[in-house]
């Protein structure tokens, strides 16, 4: 049986400062069988709309954004780590920010502590892709490994797309250091790597899912117990607006925007059909929640 609560939990480090405001970590919670998945929050980045909305018809555009009260020219989308226990695994779906990105990211270490939690405690890291708000918290500040202990997976695809010397120069000068930073944080787990494939159950319960487009392999993982299922989707669904309502459109995030159109609608398809439950690394209310048919698109709903 599914079920969900709501954790609001103070962050470690703001005890330290009894006169500055608190800071709260949101945890999401859903229960499957022995599975219980939680989301914890590693911050939220600050984007240039165009980064995401950058050539999409801008009218429509603007009307959809507007109908979530939302700016154009800046979005603050959240971060959502996904975290599965089971009784035997405690599993990491991407790592966060790190503290070389952004500063209103890379809060994983904090959100971890206030879940009662240590990087030690880490038996698998799992990454859906190796852009920097789901790579860069891999290292700390002496280039070793902070999740010690964990064993490390991802798609073959994108670990060699990511390893390519030709990736720093072709990717873009907007993405360069994208790539540096991929690079340098994959080659220090390359020996300890785990490769995973399309439908692969990588762990009992856990399997991969090819979602390319935002990245050359991005992956998601679809999480099953029994009959109950949750979607890991990373960022092949990276917002709760565009995304849903015209998941068609191409979006300046995405390195492939066609693919990664294609994906979005066989993801959405896919997830609504089988009633589905998902998890968005970038959706609200932590990130766990339901796809729902809505005229010609989708909509979010968190639950």
């Amino acid at each position: 049986m599914l079920t969900r609560r709501h954790i609001l939990t103070s962050a470690a480090a703001s005890l330290a400062l009894p006169f500055a405001p608190r800071t709260l970590w949101a945890a999401s919670t859903l229960t499957m069988g022995q599975m219980q998945i939680d989301t914890l929050s590693d911050g939220h980045l600050v984007l240039p709309g165009d980064f995401i909305l950058g050539g999409m018809p801008q009218a429509e555009m603007a009307q959809i954004i507007t109908s979530y009260g939302l700016p154009t020219d800046q979005l603050t989308p959240p971060c959502n780590v996904t975290l599965m226990r089971d009784g035997t695994n405690t599993v990491l779906f991407d790592v966060g920010a790190g503290p070389d990105f952004q500063p209103s990211a890379g809060k994983l270490t904090q959100a971890l502590d206030a879940a009662g939690l240590s990087p030690e405690d880490i038996t698998h890291v799992v990454f859906t892709h190796a852009h920097p708000d789901h790579l860069w918290g891999l290292l700390d500040d002496f280039d070793e490994p902070v999740f010690a202990n964990a064993e490390y997976l991802m798609g073959q695809a994108e670990f060699d797309y990511w390893t390519d010397p030709d990736t720093v120069s072709t990717i873009g000068e907007a993405r360069t250091t994208f790539a540096i930073g991929a690079q340098r944080r994959l080659m220090a787990i390359a020996e300890t790597l785990r490769f995973v494939s399309d439908g692969e159950e990588i762990l009992p319960g856990i399997a991969a899912r090819l979602t390319p487009g935002h990245t050359p392999g991005h992956m998601a993982y679809e999480l099953r117990a029994g009959s109950d299922a949750a979607m890991v989707v990373g960022d092949a669904l990276g917002n709760h607006h565009v995304a849903f309502e015209r998941p068609d459109w191409a979006s300046g995030s995405d390195q492939d925007k066609d693919l990664a159109a294609q994906t979005r609608l066989a993801l959405l398809d896919q997830i609504t059909a089988a009633q589905m439950r998902l998890v968005g690394f970038h959706l609200p209310g932590g990130g766990i929640g339901r796809a729902e048919k809505s005229g010609s698109g989708y909509r979010f709903v968190a639950e």
